[in-house]
């Protein structure tokens, strides 16, 4: 597969570099869109990381094209304007694209509009390039029996680093996508770990938002209290440029009413500081996720980027500790499964009754659509027994609501707490291990990418902080990103 620019290179090309390239009459939306999509055809026999291409995506490269030599001399047209946006195939779109969550029981469905986040990446000028394939159902089919990365629709999805690696999920066709350059940009969404663990997985960027920050209108569901939709990309300065498009208020989405308050005036651009570790507090807890890190590579790749961080400024406080955090990293334990369990079979009801159409109108009908057709559904492979065990639930009841209060006091007086008492900025840890803290507070995070093992398989760095701190996330990501420059393509075998 050969698409040859010879004034400009796409491959590893950052928005900004598009942009310029745009501007320069040294690229146009439409072969940009030509060449993702070429190269899709190319690797994704083999990758498994794109559903569906939009029949539609070559005429909104050739409307953005248009607009950009119309508008010449007015207003820049924005940074996402004609770039393409590769979707996670959970996020609803109006047009000829499915959203199937990965599964053939919603294949057919119509759903009522766009999701929120992607009327502004219309409005952005942004052009939907296609569905990324994920751990069907965000891996809720069977937690124990669906391998990361498969769904019925797509097949296995593949790590592009490692033969055998797996590139986890549940957001793994959109890492897998912008790994391989067969995106510039794609959207995940995560509830528990389903950015921050493909984006490590594959050595990219992946930016879990503040619970709120992004709407979820329109994005089948999974625990609606900590579900959040955020960029995952190949540089921290793409996923800030995406983030600054898809925040804000949404009044189909009541959680985007309290987080509009952390958007800063200007947007999120202006914390791309390449001096931004300097004076940062960043609190190191080693019980239990440096301690069980078992790739000597990475465990001393990160000793080293620790003192990286020291060295450009930040104040770094060891040896901390989070209050119960062994239960924490236990979702059978600490109840968050059976909240989860709870609030998907009644928030997964509410959307299924919403869509236009649909072979499917409840997470009963779906159970009976998978058994009933196991030649698609792969059941004779894989179980659906977790959404089984979701529809043998009474709702959202007061054994529920214990679990809630149990896992916000533990987040309360443990996570919270440390940052607090330590006046920390970010809490720094390798890999994802981190994502269950994170998750039961709503909290944010940013994983970058950090190195490889000895095998060639990524991980990355993970920094989290409270709710609404996206901004100091940033300049953290942004300053150790320019500082080490750790990312690199997939083998030659991928090129």
């Amino acid at each position: 597969m050969e698409m040859n620019f010879p004034n400009f290179k796409i491959e590893e090309a950052t928005i900004k570099q598009i942009q310029l390239a745009f501007t320069d009459k040294k690229l146009t939306s439409r072969q940009l869109v030509d060449y993702y999509i070429d190269r899709i055809e190319s690797l994704n026999p083999l990758l498994r990381a794109v559903i569906e291409v939009n029949p539609d995506a070559k005429n909104l490269a050739d409307k953005a094209d248009q607009e950009r030599n119309d508008a010449v001399g007015d207003p820049p047209l924005g940074e996402l304007h004609g770039i393409p946006v590769l979707l996670k195939d959970t996020i609803g779109t109006k047009d000829k694209l499915n959203t199937t969550a990965g599964s053939y029981a919603l294949f057919g469905s119509e759903v009522p509009r766009d999701a929120g986040v992607v009327e502004k990446l219309r409005k952005a000028g942004a052009v939907i390039l296609g569905k990324s394939s994920l751990s069907e159902w965000y891996k809720f089919r069977s937690l124990s029996g669906v391998p990361n990365g498969w769904c019925a629709r797509a097949g296995q999805g593949v790590n592009p680093y490692v033969e055998g690696g797996t590139p986890c999920g549940s957001s793994s066709g959109s890492a897998i996508s912008v790994a391989a350059n067969m995106v510039a940009v794609s959207l995940g969404t995560e509830t528990h770990s389903s950015i921050i663990c493909p984006s490590d997985h594959n050595s990219v960027v992946g930016l879990k938002p503040t619970v709120g920050l992004t709407s979820r209108a329109g994005v089948i569901p999974m625990a609606p209290r900590w579900d959040t939709v955020g960029p995952i990309c190949r540089t921290v300065s793409d996923a800030v440029y995406v983030l600054d498009v898809i925040t804000g208020f949404d009044p189909r989405d009541s959680a985007t009413s309290e987080a509009a308050k952390f958007i800063p005036e200007g947007g999120y651009k202006q914390f791309l500081i390449e001096d931004g570790l300097r004076g940062k507090r960043l609190g190191i807890v080693r019980h239990p996720f440096v301690e069980n890190i078992h790739n000597s590579a990475e465990s001393a790749a990160f000793e080293q980027h620790l003192d990286t961080l020291r060295q450009r400024g930040a104040v770094v406080v060891d040896n901390l500790k989070i209050q119960d955090v062994d239960e924490i990293l236990e979702p059978n334990h600490s109840g968050e499964i059976h909240v989860m369990m709870a609030e998907f079979k009644t928030s997964i009801n509410a959307y299924l009754k919403e869509l236009i159409k649909s072979p499917v109108r409840s997470l009963a009908d779906i159970i009976s659509f998978n058994e009933n057709n196991p030649e698609l559904e792969s059941l004779t492979e894989y179980d659906q027994q977790t959404l089984i065990a979701a529809e043998e639930t009474n709702g959202f009841g007061e054994k529920e609501r214990d679990h809630v209060e149990f896992l916000e006091r533990h987040s309360k007086n443990g996570f919270e707490k440390m940052m607090k008492e330590n006046k920390l900025d970010a809490m720094v840890t390798p890999g994802s291990r981190a994502c269950p803290v994170l998750a039961i507070g709503g909290f944010p995070g940013i994983t970058v990418p950090a190195g490889y093992g000895t095998d060639g398989m990524p991980f990355g760095i993970c920094f989290g902080g409270l709710k609404g701190s996206e901004p100091k996330l940033i300049e953290i990501g942004y300053a150790f990103e320019q500082t080490t420059k750790v990312r690199r393509p997939p083998a030659t075998s991928f090129h």
